[in-house]
């Protein structure tokens, strides 16, 4: 393919193109054309929304961390891998883009997590899981990954490479715990168009490149509102598209958004398309439920964060550096071990039919005990790890 020969010229190069459009190369929550639109993506210094002089000091300004283990993603196959290599003395990192969104943290109620009150809900769960993760020394930092570079390893060297707009990591090993609640449904008209030309799907990535513009968010989860209350701090208006009303009056997310003087909430109202021309995004066709005729927003970007079923498995930012299955999740052997040696994938990313929190745990605890394995040189599986 066409993204997996640029992804073997330089890392500078490469990154200096990449730092422009970050989330036109991965969507947290959209596989949506991320293959097709993948040339136009890395092409994003050329868009005009980032100098280059201003790519190679965003570039030089980046911080690098070094660590024994990184891991994409803080569900629980996250956390309890998290745990058990931290248990281990491994330096460890999770790249977790945001708490809030996962399978887990949106269970209203978990009832069969053995030990568990059945009154607790998934994401009291999920912050219990974090924190003695954190608790044991892991280093959790939320920050969204928009590209990887694995190596075959020997469990020495520092043959993976994971980058986000904040920060570059180099790890010995690479765990893959993105889940699958990638968006199944349907792109908007346009949105494919468009993306990396005023499309996106990270505030944090690509906001800093509409200050005092006006944008469009399109989504009503947590998720949406906090990408929506970032940009207020660049944009001159943020427009806050919403289908429905499924909040109370006493939600804090949507207190925090709605006191900002230059949100403005556009509620029940349905988004048609993306509107542009060959420079980019010119505004957002909406429709208002009360309303007769369809309106256009003008805005220069559209912030995408639509539910999609939550069953895809969320891999664009892999982009062909390891072997997938053919139902699209990443393909593991009993370790868990992916294709590329050094490179494991756990819980729902895996494509798994049993989508369930227990399942993701014992996928975690069987990784960690096998990159000890793998980091320590070990002949064979070291059951537990004892602390005095």
């Amino acid at each position: 393919m066409r993204i997996y020969s640029r992804i073997s010229m330089s890392t500078s190069s490469l990154l200096l193109c990449l730092f422009a459009s970050a989330s036109s190369f991965l969507t947290h929550h959209s596989n949506i054309g991320a293959h097709r639109q993948s040339h136009r993506a890395i092409l994003g210094c050329s868009f005009g929304k980032m100098k280059r002089s201003t790519c190679f000091s965003s570039l030089k300004m980046m911080e690098t961390i070094e660590c024994d283990v990184a891991i994409v993603g803080g569900g629980p196959a996250g956390c309890t891998c998290a745990l058990y290599t931290s248990r281990a003395d491994l330096k460890t990192v999770i790249l977790d883009k945001n708490p809030h969104v996962g399978a887990l943290a949106i269970t209203s109620h978990i009832a069969n997590y053995p030990g568990v009150d059945k009154a607790m809900t998934g994401e009291e769960l999920l912050d219990q899981m974090r924190q003695q993760a954190i608790d044991y020394g892991t280093d959790y930092r939320r920050a969204q990954v928009f590209m990887i570079e694995v190596e075959e390893g020997d469990g020495k060297k520092y043959s993976k490479t994971i980058y986000t707009p904040e920060a570059t990591v180099k790890a010995r090993s690479l765990i893959l715990a993105t889940g699958a609640m990638g968006r199944s449904s349907a792109p908007f008209p346009g949105e494919e168009e468009f993306l990396g030309q005023g499309v996106s799907y990270c505030a944090t990535c690509d906001g800093a490149f509409y200050r005092d513009s006006e944008v469009a968010v399109f989504g009503v989860s947590v998720e949406a509102m906090e990408e929506a209350l970032f940009l207020t701090k660049f944009a001159s208006t943020v427009h806050w598209i919403t289908p429905t009303s499924p909040w109370t009056d006493d939600d804090e997310h949507v207190k925090d958004l709605l006191a900002k003087d230059n949100v403005k909430h556009w509620s029940k109202t349905k988004f048609i398309s993306v509107e542009g021309e060959p420079s980019g995004v010119t505004g957002m066709k909406v429709k208002q439920i009360e309303e007769e005729e369809e309106e256009v927003i003008p805005v220069e970007g559209v912030f995408i964060y639509a539910l999609g079923g939550g069953s895809k498995p969320i891999t664009d930012f892999i982009q062909n550096q390891v072997e997938l299955n053919e139902d699209g999740g990443v393909k593991v052997n009993e370790d868990m071990e992916a294709s590329v040696k050094g490179v494991y994938a756990i819980g729902d990313v895996r494509n798994t039919p049993y989508k369930q929190v227990v399942v993701a745990a014992s996928d975690g605890c069987i990784a960690a005990m096998s990159i000890d394995k793998y980091l320590k040189g070990r002949k064979s599986v070291k059951v537990d790890w004892i602390h005095k």
